[in-house]
């Protein structure tokens, strides 16, 4: 297996591929409604900033990042292709976005977890702070953080 490439969205091409990623993970796998899975932040904008994750020359995982209260990221739409998965991917791409929020000068990483990946989340230094699982498209998840 070569180097995971990671790759910040600045083109419509390279944002076709996070949503191609996100569709089959979330509409086709999770059975998200689409208007729900595609928002307003799946643009290219100085207000939101995606990342792609290539391996092996195909494109295997995606998020994104949206400026959240208190000077904090928020890590959204995390979403690694099935083909791809307990390869150190997810993880590799969540590095990727604290890294990015890093940079932007934000001091938190915010984010929704879908309960079933509450303990990769874990593993990574997040803490659980919601009180209890909430609904999100029809998945409990839970809201984590951690300092950057």
């Amino acid at each position: 297996m070569t180097a995971a490439i990671i790759i910040h969205v600045k083109n419509e091409e390279q944002l076709e591929h996070c949503l191609d990623i996100r569709k089959e993970v979330f509409v086709k796998e999770q059975m998200v409604p689409i208007d729900l899975e595609i928002d307003e932040y799946d643009v290219i904008s100085p207000d939101v900033h995606h990342v792609l994750i290539e391996q092996d020359g195909t494109y295997a995982a995606t998020g994104r990042l949206t400026y959240y209260k208190d000077n904090s990221a928020k890590m959204q739409r995390i979403a690694v292709h099935k083909s791809f998965r307990s390869q150190g991917i997810g993880k590799i791409l969540l590095l990727a976005l604290e890294e990015l929020a890093r940079e932007l000068g934000l001091s938190k990483s915010v984010l929704d977890a879908q309960c079933q990946a509450e303990p990769f989340y874990q593993k990574l230094g997040y803490e659980t702070i919601s009180t209890e699982p909430f609904d999100d498209a029809g998945i409990p998840h839970v809201r984590m953080e951690k300092p950057l």
